[in-house]
């Protein structure tokens, strides 16, 4: 597993956490880093987590329209978790192409969720990408 790989996980592990405390990510983040026995968290890692706080709105909202017959509040926690950070990085991490923040997106929900939550995230950042361009000229 890359750097990245396991920086997005680490990111993940954060979103995931602080939705579950109902806290912000990027204080669990600190908590996190502030533990005496603390592995090193990679610059990515940091940058992911405060980049899905910082326009987790909107990437709510995007997520609330495309995400077909689906609530947030329905979707596992995990799968939240992994569609924020892969439309996160789709839209607003200019170094990743799209088909890598979906695939790496995939992949998370492959070792990390359901049967079904691969195809899920598949299919929600797929429609999403189809208008990436676009979102990205009006953020």
């Amino acid at each position: 597993m890359g750097a990245r790989s396991k920086a997005r996980k680490r990111a993940i592990d954060v979103l995931y956490a602080a939705a579950m405390r109902g806290a912000d990510p990027v204080e669990v983040l600190t908590e996190r880093t502030a533990e005496p026995d603390a592995a090193p968290i990679n610059d990515y890692t940091v940058s992911l987590v405060e980049g899905v706080a910082a326009h987790r709105d909107r990437i709510d909202e995007l997520l609330t329209e495309h995400s077909e017959g689906w609530t947030l509040g329905r979707m596992p926690p995990v799968d939240l978790a992994v569609l924020r950070l892969g439309l996160y990085e789709l839209l607003w991490v200019s170094d990743v192409p799209d088909p890598v923040a979906i695939d790496e997106a995939v992949a998370l929900a492959k070792s990390l969720s359901t049967d079904d939550s691969p195809r899920f995230v598949n299919g929600v950042l797929g429609r999403i990408a189809t208008i990436a361009d676009r979102l990205r000229a009006t953020l």
